[in-house]
């Protein structure tokens, strides 16, 4: 895993482990790489191509990837603004220096970092909701929260609870990592539902599509709006890029496991006979207990 550039966003679902059996399907020679899903981005950090064409339709993790991007070019800067919120929130920042107690270590063993944090945390995330427009803070409080999952509620304030973590030298490295890549790279983002991105390009000539949609039976944050609906519309609209001899390939889960619970993808199963087929070895963890499920990933692409 050392070849490849972890996310400095921690996405829940990210394909960081999987890259290794994911990027060896994809073509040698990419024109635009096209990711309508692209979370994370984890993929497009990891792939070679002359320019990204990227989409998420959440407006949050792209502001994000934004502002990171724009970091990019001052990486002290970046590192300084953070160490300030970390310092004026009293949290936790080996990165930097350890500032948790020996006496909390020891009470509290497992979960220290959560009981150190918990406090400032809430402060900082009162104090970004009130103008919502620091993504500093916010890039913070995602690092610091539960399952560093970007969660926001009906009123649009950030509501994750403080997660049992620290802001440490593998964040430092996966940012230091992605500020040097994104700086090579022409990155286009766009905040669209993804027929409505995908409809918008022209294609070119070895451009290429990769998605990672929301899951149709995992119950992940990121899968609650999606459908079969939404399933049908984007398997229809992979064929006619086929039609189009657009290349592309979808991961996605055809079986799931939970609590005894056996659930099925009929309509990704029918469809995807009709492709090639990769069988994908998953780290797919649930949101709601963080353990491995039993879970069959492919990767299914239309091209040899």
């Amino acid at each position: 895993m050392n070849n490849f550039n972890r996310s400095p966003l921690f996405y829940m679902g990210d394909k960081y482990k999987l890259l290794p059996e994911i990027s060896k399907n994809f073509p040698r020679n990419i024109n635009r790489f096209i990711e309508p899903f692209t979370g994370g981005g984890s993929v497009y950090l990891n792939t070679e191509a002359n320019e990204y064409l990227l989409n998420d339709i959440d407006k949050e993790i792209v502001s994000l990837h934004k502002f990171l991007i724009t970091s990019a070019s001052d990486p002290e800067a970046f590192f300084k603004k953070v160490l300030r919120v970390t310092k004026t929130y009293n949290l936790s920042r080996s990165f930097f220096e350890d500032i948790v107690p020996e006496k909390l270590k020891k009470e509290f063993v497992k979960t220290y970092y959560a009981k150190f944090n918990k406090s400032g945390y809430l402060k900082l995330r009162d104090n970004f909701n009130k103008t919502k427009n620091d993504y500093a803070k916010l890039y913070v409080l995602l690092i610091y929260g539960f399952n560093r999952i970007l969660r926001f509620n009906g009123e649009g304030n950030f509501n994750l609870p403080v997660g049992n973590v620290d802001f440490n030298k593998n964040t430092t490295n996966a940012l230091n990592k992605y500020f040097e890549t994104v700086k090579k790279k022409k990155i286009k983002f766009q905040t669209k539902d993804f027929s409505d991105f995908l409809n918008q390009i022209k294609f070119k000539k070895n451009d290429f599509v990769y998605l990672d949609p929301p899951y149709l039976i995992t119950f992940g944050e990121y899968n609650k709006f999606w459908n079969e609906d939404r399933e049908e519309e984007l398997l229809n609209y992979l064929d006619l890029l086929k039609k189009k001899k657009v290349n592309w390939a979808l991961s996605n889960i055809t079986d799931y496991s939970k609590r005894g619970e056996k659930l099925e993808n009929k309509i990704l199963k029918r469809w995807m006979k009709q492709y090639h087929v990769k069988k994908i070895k998953s780290n797919y963890i649930s949101f709601h207990n963080n353990k491995q499920k039993n879970i069959k990933e492919v990767l299914i692409k239309n091209f040899h």
